[in-house]
C-alpha cells in the first residue's frame, strides 16, 4: 500500500520503525519507518513511505543557517544526562479492540511524558511540561491539522501543542495473528511518534526542516534521514530506561529487536528514514545508552558521518 496524501499535507515524512508510521509536522508532517515482513506467524506491516512538504511559515523563516545547526546539532537537550525510568509497567490489555488499543496507547503517552519533561525541562525548552494529543482512530483517511493521510499510517503533527496518531486496527489485525509482535509494535511506533514530540518541543524539528528546505534533494533526503533516525533513537532511549519496570526480555526482546531491525528504506522509494542497518543502529544505540543509563546525547545524528545515516 502506498501513502496517498492530500494537497493541503504541509509535509509528511514516512517513519515506521515498527509501523507504518508517520510524523506531521506544522509546517511540516514525521512519518515513522517501513517494516519488512515479519517472522513467520505475523502479520507483515504495510509498507510506507512519505514526502516532506515544502512549505514555510513566521516561525520556519525564523532560521538562520547557524541558528539552526545549532538547533539540530548542539541542542542542549543532548547534555540533560539520564533519562528517568518512568515506572511505568505494560498495561495489561489484549490489543483486540479498539478502546484497549486506545487505553493501550494513552497510558504510555502518559508515561512518556512524565520522563522526557524532566530532560526538556533540563534543555531550558520553553514547552518542557507539553503532552502532546493521542488520536487513535479508525479511518481510511484521516483529517488532521497538518492534512490528510489516507492509509494505515501512524503520524505525528506539530500543529499547536502537538498530536500523535495511531490507526488501530492495524494492531488489532496484528495482534491476531501474532501478539508478541503487535505488542512490540505498539510501543515502539508510539515511542518514535513521541520522540518527534521531543525534537519538536526542542525545536529540532522546525529547525531540520528549515535546513530541508535550504537544500538540495540528495541532501535534504540525508537530512531527512538524520531527523528520522534520531526520532527512532530518542524512543528506544525511552524503552530502555525504562527496561526495568516494562522488560524487553524473552520474545519481547526477540521481536522488538526485529522490528528495529527491519526498518527503514525500501527499493524504489526515496531514501528518507535510512537503511534498516541505520535504522537497528540508531535504535540500539538509544536503547542502550552509555551501558549504564539511556540518555539523549546517544542520539545527536547530525554530527556523524553521512555513513552512519546511509
Amino acid at each position: 500500500m502506498k501513502l496517498r496524501v492530500s494537497k493541503k499535507l504541509r509535509g509528511l515524512v514516512a517513519v515506521g520503525a515498527v509501523a507504518a508510521c508517520a510524523v506531521l509536522a506544522v509546517p511540516n508532517a514525521q512519518g515513522a519507518p517501513t517494516v519488512a515482513a515479519a517472522p513467520t506467524g505475523a502479520l507483515p506491516p504495510v509498507p510506507v513511505q512519505g514526502q516532506d512538504g515544502k512549505v514555510y511559515d513566521s516561525g520556519r523563516d525564523a532560521w538562520s543557517s547557524a541558528s539552526a545547526w545549532n538547533a539540530v546539532a548542539k541542542n542542549r537537550i543532548y547534555n540533560t544526562y539520564a533519562i528517568p525510568a518512568s515506572k511505568c509497567k505494560r498495561p495489561n490489555v489484549a490489543l483486540n479492540t479498539e478502546y484497549r488499543v486506545r487505553y493501550f496507547e494513552q497510558e504510555l503517552v502518559r508515561c512518556m511524558s512524565t520522563v522526557w519533561k524532566t530532560n526538556l525541562w533540563r534543555s531550558g525548552a520553553a514547552k518542557w511540561n507539553v503532552t502532546p494529543a493521542l488520536v487513535v482512530h479508525g479511518y481510511n483517511t484521516v483529517k488532521s491539522a497538518c492534512g490528510s493521510v489516507t492509509g494505515w499510517i501512524s503520524f505525528y503533527c506539530s500543529a499547536g501543542n502537538g498530536t500523535i496518531y495511531i490507526p488501530w486496527r492495524q494492531i488489532v489485525t496484528y495482534y491476531a495473528d501474532n501478539p508478541t509482535y503487535a505488542v512490540a509494535y505498539a510501543t515502539n511506533t508510539i515511542a518514535h511518534e513521541y520522540g518527534h514530540h521531543v525534537q519538536h518541543m526542542a525545536g529540532i524539528l522546525t529547525a531540520s526542516h528549515w535546513r530541508q528546505d535550504h537544500m538540495s534533494y540528495e541532501a535534504g533526503l540525508q537530512e531527512s534521514r538524520r531527523r528520522e533516525l534520531q526520532a527512532s533513537c530518542f524512543g528506544s532511549a525511552y524503552i530502555g530506561s525504562n527496561k526495568a519496570y516494562y522488560p524487553m526480555t524473552g520474545g519481547l526482546k526477540d521481536m522488538w529487536d526485529y522490528v528495529v531491525s527491519h526498518s527503514g528504506d525500501r527499493p524504489g522509494y526515496p531514501r528518507d528514514h535510512g537503511s534498516w542497518t541505520s535504522h537497528n543502529f540508531w535504535s540500539q544505540a538509544g536503547f542502550k545508552g552509555n551501558g549504564t543509563y539511556s540518555h539523549p546525547g546517544s542520539c545527536q545524528t547530525w554530527s556523524v558521518p553521512a555513513t552512519k545515516v546511509a
